[in-house]
């Protein structure tokens, strides 16, 4: 039973005397037949019972690491993914999300710029401010606020910085490109509303719409002139809305198609992707106005001159439409008068005076007008 492998001992000192010879004391070990007898005395036979001495059995959990988006093998497998996994997802995530530019092209805004540039960095990657030859601390406080500023060094107009605006964006490769107004006017927090459409790619260019009772009366009147000279038969509620979203595509159409400098680019862009069958949008936003004015521009200087500026470019892309064809209707308006004044001269031997005039009236302008809509009918067709 015991292994003869002893132990040599000496006693202590102070024992010296007591033992005559060496002693040996032997190890005990089981033997491997005894020590299997302990082992089925002691455990139990099937994992999961608990042993005599109350000690739990171990429960064992197999967990397999496996490419999270395919479906488990079989229920009740929990998976484990590792974070290499897990980095590869956010990377393949953040590539996949559209990369968005809000563009804020204005003059004289130090009064709300800062708050408006803040709130935009939210919804936006990147803000940027076209300063059009600010007086104030609108550059100063655009850039505090971590807005990104170009600045034009003389006042070249909001068409302008919208072009710049434009070409930034074509340059840096985003694929949203929000403009909004830096008066504070526009609320940041709808750019979302806006983007959506873009996002989903269901609209070329997306446009806000302000509700009538948003808007003072004299505003409104001048909109509802506007918007009929600008939808040239669209279904567009509010042409004249600065809130706007571009997706790639309409970046590039309007980047060397706008022509404008004024406040007239949003009738133009409008127009521009009518004639180039881009997708036009629309979504509410809310306006704010009367907390504090910062228009640079009063109301009925601004309608004349985007009037003005409808006007010319309907002429420049149709001339023959919109001077030749009023030329010739005043044309043969002034031949019928004259044929009258020949008439009344010839039977009563007067000279009728109203009839020469009417035809004088009709009939000169009408023939310039229609000499000058076929000239520019034929300039068109050379520079296209």
């Amino acid at each position: 039973m015991y292994d003869k492998d002893p132990v040599r001992a000496r006693p202590p000192a102070h024992l010296e005397g007591w033992f005559a010879e060496e002693t040996t004391v032997p190890l005990p070990q089981y033997l491997d037949a005894e020590r299997d007898r302990w082992i089925e005395r002691h455990l139990p036979r099937n994992i999961g019972q608990e042993s005599a001495t109350g000690v739990p059995a171990l429960r064992c959990e197999v967990q397999e690491q496996v490419n999270p988006l395919r479906t488990p093998a079989a229920p009740g497998n929990r998976r484990v993914v590792n974070e290499t996994a897990e980095a590869a997802a956010v990377v393949s995530r953040r590539t996949s999300r559209m990369r968005t530019l809000a563009a804020i092209p204005c003059f004289d805004e130090e009064v709300a710029i800062g708050s408006v540039v803040l709130r935009a960095r939210q919804h936006a990657d990147e803000v940027l401010v076209v300063d059009d030859g600010c007086t104030d601390n609108t550059v100063k406080v655009a850039r505090d606020a971590g807005a990104t500023v170009i600045s034009h060094g003389a006042r070249k107009g909001k068409g302008q910085g919208i072009k710049s605006a434009l070409k930034y964006a074509v340059e840096h490769d985003y694929d949203c490109l929000v403009f909004m107004d830096g008066d504070g006017q526009h609320d940041p927090g709808e750019i979302p509303l806006l983007v959506e459409q873009i996002r989903t790619d269901t609209a070329d260019l997306v446009i806000g719409f302000r509700t009538f009772d948003q808007m003072p009366f004299y505003r409104r009147f001048g909109r509802a002139v506007l918007d009929i000279a600008s939808s040239t038969g669209s279904s567009i509620t509010d042409s004249q809305c600065g809130f706007r979203a571009l997706n790639r595509k309409t970046m590039e159409s309007m980047l060397g198609a706008l022509r404008m400098d004024d406040f007239s680019t949003e009738s133009e862009m409008l127009r521009i992707a009518q004639e180039r069958h881009l997708r036009i949008g629309e979504t509410p936003i809310n306006c704010k106005y009367g907390d504090f004015d910062t228009s640079t521009k009063n109301p009925l200087s601004h309608g004349m001159e985007v009037l003005g500026s409808i006007f010319w470019l309907a002429v420049e892309r149709k001339p023959l439409l919109h001077i030749g064809l009023p030329g010739l209707a005043a044309m043969f308006a002034g031949v019928f008068f004259f044929l009258q004044f020949l008439r009344g001269f010839s039977e009563t031997g007067l000279v009728p005076i109203e009839q020469g005039m009417l035809a004088s009236l009709f009939l000169i302008p009408g023939i310039v007008a229609l000499m000058l809509g076929l000239a520019l009918a034929l300039v068109a067709r050379m520079r296209g």
